[in-house]
């Protein structure tokens, strides 16, 4: 059975919602980011922090992080609305892990929510149904 996450946009938050195209940026910018790492270290860190490629079909609505080794398959990655813990109902990424993702996708996916979630001031609602809270709260 797919599990999900959601990134919901709450008050607080940096941004009101993102596009398919701006949730695709934020992962080329951990990407860059992870690779900057690994020259610092004088290793390929790059391929070990991001061992996915960047696919999408015909449909607009989402996309897909595809593994490059047998370590890792699938995550899907797409905007949507959801409810937030006050009731409201509010934008968001949801990242579903589908059936035949790996553990390391969960491990992987997990990381990517968390890096998204600090850099946009959200919500983090994880797979396991824990909510943490990366916005200012008062």
């Amino acid at each position: 059975m797919s599990q999900s996450a959601y990134i919901k946009f709450v008050q607080g938050s940096s941004v009101e919602k993102l596009t398919l195209e701006e949730i695709r940026s934020q992962l080329l910018h951990y990407r860059e980011q992870t690779a900057l790492t690994g020259t610092q270290l004088d290793w390929d860190y790059a391929e070990a922090a991001f061992p996915y490629t960047i696919e999408s079909k015909q449909d607009d609505r989402w996309f897909y992080l595809k593994g490059i080794n047998p370590h890792y398959k699938h995550i899907i990655f797409g905007p949507g609305e959801t409810t937030s813990m006050a009731g409201q109902v509010v934008s968001c990424v949801q990242v579903v892990l589908p059936d035949e993702a790996t553990h390391g996708d969960k491990a992987k996916a997990n990381e990517l929510c968390k890096y998204m979630a600090k850099q946009l001031q959200a919500e983090l609602t994880m797979f396991n149904g824990r909510t943490i809270y990366y916005y200012p709260r008062k």
